[in-house]
């Protein structure tokens, strides 16, 4: 019997979460069936959802928590504005709580363990009181950071200026009463629990549900049906693996609208530093969690010498490979280095250095092509080798 901490309960977030969510799926229906629901309201829920959604995942997340890039003083006052009428809490402690999430991901210490069940993960953590509560110390930079702790003093009025003030206000100038009224049920209240379920499920479904092409040493998965939904952020594995890295969804068909956007907001001069993981390291880090699969596989296979055999061959393939990457990521450092000063740097020696760095990378790639086939032939053999 599921027994409720009761001394525990966070009372003014569960009553929030409570009553919006009741007011979403009791209010918002009699308002459809009363008025009907006209294009207007559609568009202010989805450019609201869009707002809100993305200060989320561009602002609080990739730029305030990570620092995956720099933005300009618009985009940063707007990120705070929009990401406070999610209603997830100032940037401030947002961030505080997601470094400590990557800090201790798994473990007693993350605020959103999955260990501690699907629901303490989703939305438990926020109904009951912490221990300890939220720490600063997470967040030192960002208490330097007037910006954000001007959003931090006043994050009451502002999301809820922004959150439902705006939208009633603005299907007010378009119908009236009923049309304030759905701008506030609508693209208000409704679409508060949408955005807030997006990123609930982050933490709760992306730490259940996926694969884990890049490390398995936590729970985070890469799902493509939650990115869709979640503008992106889906990609949690990666997310995990390279933290920092402005993009989740890295490969080019992910979807993945707010590394999309990022890239935008520097093509128009509103955003730089993009910060990226190289592609070798990227690449390296799915061989090492693949060769760990087929690792384990070898381990119970029943033919010692002929597992052993397997093993060697898989070893070899791996050694070439990461000898090929050391060496090409030792070139692009160089190139990089001599790049920087580069008036000291004479013409032919960069473009010595420049086909040095291109043939690093063509070994390289041909080294992941044999550690491919090898790693191809071995999972073949162990097929065959399984009893039907």
């Amino acid at each position: 019997m599921l027994r409720i901490p009761w001394k525990q309960v966070n009372w003014l977030n569960s009553l929030f979460l409570i009553f919006t969510l009741l007011l979403t799926l009791t209010a918002v229906p009699i308002y459809l069936w009363r008025y009907g629901l006209d294009w207007f309201q559609v568009s202010l829920f989805v450019v609201m959802f869009m707002a809100t959604g993305m200060s989320i995942t561009l602002g609080y997340h990739r730029l305030f928590s990570h620092r995956a890039f720099a933005a300009n003083p618009v985009i940063r006052f707007l990120t705070l504005v929009f990401g406070a009428a999610a209603f997830e809490n100032s940037a401030l402690c947002w961030s505080a709580d997601h470094r400590r999430h990557h800090k201790h991901v798994d473990h007693d210490e993350d605020p959103y363990d999955i260990s501690k069940g699907f629901f303490h993960a989703h939305m438990g953590w926020i109904m009951i009181k912490l221990e300890p509560h939220t720490s600063f110390d997470y967040a030192k930079d960002l208490l330097r950071d007037r910006l954000v702790m001007w959003q931090h003093r006043y994050y009451v009025p502002i999301a809820i200026t922004a959150g439902y003030l705006l939208p009633a206000l603005i299907g007010g100038l378009w119908n009236g009463v009923h049309g304030a009224l759905g701008g506030l049920l609508i693209a208000g209240i409704a679409r508060t629990v949408c955005v807030q379920q997006m990123t609930f499920f982050i933490n709760s479904l992306c730490h259940t549900i996926g694969n884990r092409p890049y490390s398995s040493q936590c729970t985070a998965r890469d799902s493509g049906l939650m990115a869709f939904f979640t503008f992106g952020e889906g990609y949690h594995n990666f997310h995990h693996a390279f933290q920092h890295d402005y993009r989740n969804g890295v490969k080019p068909w992910q979807f993945d609208p707010t590394k999309w956007a990022i890239w935008l907001l520097c093509k128009f001069g509103l955003a730089k530093d993009l910060r990226r993981v190289p592609e070798g390291r990227i690449m390296m880090a799915e061989v090492a969690e693949q060769q760990r699969l087929l690792s384990n596989r070898l381990e119970v296979l029943h033919i010692p010498t002929h597992a052993e055999r397997l093993r060697e061959r898989m070893a070899a393939a791996q050694a070439s490979l990461h000898e090929a990457f050391v060496r090409w990521e030792k070139l692009e450092s160089e190139y990089a280095q001599s790049m920087e000063r580069k008036l000291n740097a004479s013409r032919e020696k960069l473009a010595e250095l420049q086909r040095e760095v291109r043939d690093a990378r063509d070994r390289v790639y041909a080294a992941m092509r044999e550690w491919r086939e090898t790693h191809q032939s071995i999972l073949s053999q162990l097929a065959e080798a399984a009893p039907a």
